[in-house]
């Protein structure tokens, strides 16, 4: 076979299988045209999904009568000039194909009053039909532009068959759309189909946008970010996980005001949450990254959907870390006191109102710092089998005295009479029939204006052994107490391990147990790695191991399970590198294991020491598998759920 050129209809169409994969991907090509003309509004009507007609009309610039054929023709742009203006674009469009491509594959027709010539009497247009180009006309239009695409893939059945519905091909078509008006609230957008207004979008900050594009719901259950690192910019919102999706329907990420979906970001982003979040689920986020535009490459892909950075590492670190610290703020962010009792319901709820900063109580809350580490053994000893000690409820001196004299409602970690109100637990006497008032110690003089009550109020009763109920100033709340001290117990291990402070508890008496030959290959293997988190498991014959040491804030925890347990992880993610790849896996097995059990019996005070952990612990909004910890039933839902005021 010999060597032929190819014709130029059969290039452009060739091209245009790269670019226009289905209407949706026309109509980004020439929206993206629309938005580097400097458009403040666009209208973009669609007939049978944009299969039969992509008509875009916006306010732009316009184009020049006599460069309106270089418009349709390929690689013809105004965008660069240069290499180094091609390492450097800023624009969303540059490869100068998207309009020649469309024009091969669909009856088009441009129509521009250019605004460098005022003094033109009127618009000028110009067609094209399978690649042929018609003569320029002069045409009615006020200013801007507009493109009209006709029958898409007319002339090219085969790729016509392989399109969807036309309601599946509109789905797209929005879905582009609502991806552009997300990166420029700047401009508005109008969207019609089969002549009626779907959607309208008014100029506006990216904030109103997001909650125009998204919903009241995503904004209400995520968090506000904006951070910046030298030149480095990253700002949105970031969902909380309790708003996951079994989808990836709720994810956009903009790089320079491009929406891109970059395998190196996506990766920073999933492992951002990977503490708080279900292996199953998906997060939900509104993410910008600015950056200068040569630390980006941008010309990866024809679709322009693909980057790639010069510092690839950085970039990664610096997203990851920033959404850790947008997502690990202190638990328990409640709305502030409404003083009408009109409030919605649903403003009471634990994901509602928690946008960072913007929580004016969140601000003034007063968060106790993280105890020493021979201060925080004390709820984990406690919580698993020293019963007598917490029904006796004896203060420790040394906590007492190293209260924060700041925190109003700050209390020690044991006693029932330290700082809680009696009427709470009068009341529980009463229902019991017995006196419950405690007796009440002297209490240092606080400043009334800081007399505030935790964010996570005071225990009231446990529900099955496995729920906490407690009341705060807005109404009930249930804990989760096994969730809860998982995620206080991993977030105090990961402190300890960072900081090589993994206090180890030797056993009085070894617990032997028979091991598998690979449990003791790993056992040995893996002593040094085993050692740096708190074990002493050791071969005591060819078939049996012995464990003469436990963290010390698992003291408690079947040692035999855990040993098992943490053995058959090394097994899985190896020794050394793997090991301390998959460190945090590790240390989520520990916590599960050391974690308070379900039916087990706490009492009051246990209760709150639970309450004021969680409040004081990052992330603990999720357990270490992504289930949520605890949840709010405000005065007002309970009030509905009664009925009453009807």
């Amino acid at each position: 076979m010999s060597i032929r050129l190819l014709p130029d209809l059969l290039v452009s169409q060739i091209a245009a299988g790269e670019v226009v994969e289905r209407p949706a991907s026309a109509l980004k090509e020439v929206l993206e045209n629309s938005l580097d003309a400097g458009s403040t509004e666009i209208r973009v009507d669609l007939e049978e999904g944009g299969i039969k007609l992509i008509r875009v009309a916006d306010d732009g610039g316009g184009i020049a009568p006599e460069e309106l054929p270089l418009a349709l023709t390929r690689h013809a742009t105004s965008k660069i000039f240069s290499l180094d203006e091609l390492e450097r674009v800023a624009s969303l469009g540059f490869r100068g194909e998207a309009l020649a491509s469309i024009a091969s594959i669909a009856r088009i027709e441009l129509t521009s009053r250019f605004s460098g010539q005022p003094d033109q009497p009127h618009a000028w247009k110009i067609g094209a039909l399978d690649g042929v180009m018609g003569q320029v006309e002069p045409a009615a239009l006020s200013r801007g532009t507009v493109i009209e695409a006709r029958d898409l893939f007319f002339n090219t059945p085969a790729r016509r068959k392989f399109l969807k519905t036309a309601a599946t091909e509109y789905g797209h078509c929005d879905e582009t759309l609502r991806r552009l008006a997300l990166a420029h609230p700047g401009c508005a957008f109008t969207l019609a189909h089969n002549g009626r207004v779907a959607r309208r979008f008014a100029v506006s900050d990216w904030q109103a946008r997001a909650l125009e594009v998204l919903g009241e719901d995503f904004a209400e259950a995520a968090r506000t970010l904006d951070e910046t690192a030298g030149p480095l910019r990253l700002f949105g919102l970031a969902g909380l996980p309790a708003y996951s999706r079994a989808g990836r329907d709720a994810q956009y990420l903009f790089v320079n005001g491009r929406f891109v979906r970059d395998k190196l970001l996506n990766h920073a982003i999933r492992e951002a949450y990977r503490d708080v979040l279900h292996h199953d689920r998906h997060p939900a986020y509104v993410l910008f990254l600015e950056l200068p535009p040569e630390g980006v490459d941008v010309n990866v892909h024809p679709a322009k959907t693909e980057v790639r950075f010069r510092d690839g590492r950085g970039m990664h670190q610096f997203v990851r870390h920033v959404l850790e610290r947008a997502l690990g703020k202190d638990a328990a962010r409640i709305p502030a006191a409404v003083e009408d009792d009109s409030v919605q319901p649903s403003l009471m709820n634990p994901l509602s109102n928690r946008l960072g900063e913007q929580t004016t109580l969140a601000k003034s809350l007063l968060i106790p710092r993280m105890r020493e580490s021979s201060d925080i053994n004390a709820l984990d000893s406690r919580m698993r089998g020293n019963d007598e000690a917490g029904t006796r409820g004896s203060p420790s001196q040394g906590a007492s005295e190293n209260r924060p004299a700041t925190a109003a409602w700050s209390q020690t970690r044991m006693p029932l009479h330290a700082d809680e109100p009696s009427a709470y637990y009068q009341m529980v006497g009463e229902a019991l029939g017995r006196d419950a008032t405690p007796t009440p110690t002297p209490v240092p003089d606080i400043a009334p204006a800081a007399a505030t009550a935790p964010p996570l109020g005071y225990a009231l009763a446990q529900l099955s052994g496995i729920y906490v109920l407690a009341q705060n100033e807005h109404g009930l709340i249930v804990v989760d107490m096994h969730a809860a001290h998982e995620r206080i117990l991993y977030e105090r291990l990961k402190t300890a391990l960072n900081s090589d402070q993994v206090a180890s508890q030797p056993l009085l008496i070894p617990v032997v147990f028979a091991a598998t030959a690979l449990e003791m290959s790993a056992a040995e293997e893996g002593r040094d790695a085993l050692a740096g988190m708190g074990f002493e498991i050791a071969a005591v014959s060819p078939t049996h191991l012995a464990v003469r040491a436990l963290p010390a804030m698992l003291k408690d925890a079947e040692a035999e399970t855990l040993a098992r347990e943490v053995l058959q992880d090394m097994r899985e993610f190896g020794i050394s590198e793997a090991m301390t790849a998959h460190r945090n896996q590790l240390l989520a097995t520990l916590a599960c294991h050391g974690a308070v059990r379900a039916n087990r019996r706490l009492t009051l005070p246990e209760m709150n020491a639970l309450l004021r952990d969680m409040e004081a612990t990052e992330r603990a909004d999720q357990c270490n598998h992504g289930r949520p910890t605890w949840f709010q039933l405000s005065l007002a839902d309970l009030d509905k759920l009664f009925m009453r005021g009807k």
